[in-house]
């Protein structure tokens, strides 16, 4: 199982610096959608610069014009790009087009869907490399909520999926266990006192 690292900072600068410290531990790094929208598309360049032998990832949650903002994610350095679920499956159809014209890959965010297996199997008919089973920060925030509901739609939809929802070192080897290709965790990282030891922690409980 791979670890994708959710960088949910608001400058350039301060995602370079949790990257460079986090890169050895981790697979994927992700451009938070509100750094991409504080920063523009400079910073997916910026990522892919820094790190080259690392997938980026670009948050975008297109919910329209999935081509066109697929293909300026590409062309500014990202290796995968979300759309959303919600989506109109022609917006998922656009990106993913723009994606193989380029040799990337779209991801279908599934946060804010109800019957998350079912969109699951449509999307990745539609073409998505794989989906993303998530619970936003502020679903998370409420009471009594729990990253199991995330695993058990990973395992009920039989698609290739990550699991994205407050993923940590106690949670990640569940994450692993439910098939999973990928776990994805944001503050048990960036928000730790050593970044690089966090990661490290992340990755010893995932094997």
């Amino acid at each position: 199982m791979k670890i994708q690292f959710a960088i949910d900072t608001l400058t350039t600068e301060a995602a370079l610096d949790l990257a460079a410290a986090a890169a050895p531990h981790v697979d994927i790094l992700e451009l938070g959608t509100p750094l991409i929208k504080s920063e523009g598309l400079s910073v997916i360049t910026a990522m892919k610069q820094a790190h080259p032998d690392k997938v980026v990832f670009a948050d975008l949650k297109t919910m329209d014009a999935g081509a066109l903002e697929a293909e300026i994610a590409f062309a500014a350095g990202a290796d995968l790009v979300t759309v959303l679920g919600a989506a109109d499956d022609s917006t998922i159809v656009g990106a993913v087009e723009a994606a193989k014209k380029h040799g990337k890959g779209v991801v279908v965010d599934l946060i804010g869907i109800a019957d998350k297996a079912a969109r699951a199997q449509q999307v990745v008919a539609l073409g998505a490399e794989f989906v993303e089973m998530h619970a936003g920060l502020d679903e998370q925030a409420q009471e009594g909520y729990s990253l199991d509901g995330l695993l058990e739609a990973g395992r009920a939809a039989g698609v290739p999926f990550s699991v994205a929802g407050g993923v940590n070192a106690g949670s990640i080897a569940a994450v692993r266990d439910s098939g999973a290709r990928i776990a994805v965790a944001g503050g048990a990282i960036y928000g730790a006192p050593d970044v690089a030891a966090a990661a490290a922690e992340l990755r010893a409980a995932a094997a």
